[in-house]
C-alpha cells in the first residue's frame, strides 16, 4: 500500500513541479511518468532512511501515510526536473 501512495504522490510531484518551472515541463503524461518513477524511488529512499513508519502488521498510521507522501512527492518532483534539464542540454 505503501508503494502506491509513493507514486500516486510521485505523480502529483512530477505536474506540480512541471507546472511551476514550465521550461522542464514534459507535458501532463511525461511530467505523470517521471514523477511515478521518482516517487517510487524517493518514497523507498525516505522509508530507509527514517526506518520506515509502517507497522510490523502491514497497517499503516498517520505518519506512515505522510511519510510516503512527501518522499514520493517530492521525488516525484526532483525526477521531473532532472529528466527535464537532460531533455533541455539534449535539444540544444
Amino acid at each position: 500500500m505503501e508503494l502506491i501512495i509513493s507514486l500516486i504522490a510521485g505523480a502529483v510531484g512530477g505536474n506540480v513541479a512541471g507546472g511551476v518551472m514550465k521550461n522542464q515541463s514534459l507535458g501532463v503524461v511525461g511530467n505523470s511518468i517521471a514523477g511515478i518513477v521518482g516517487g517510487g524511488i524517493g518514497g523507498q529512499i525516505l522509508g530507509m532512511v527514517t526506518g520506515g513508519a509502517v507497522d510490523g502488521a502491514g497497517g499503516m498510521d498517520i505518519a506512515g501515510i505522510i511519510e510516503q507522501v512527501a518522499g514520493g512527492g517530492v521525488g516525484g518532483g526532483v525526477a521531473l526536473v532532472v529528466v527535464g534539464l537532460i531533455k533541455n542540454m539534449i535539444a540544444k
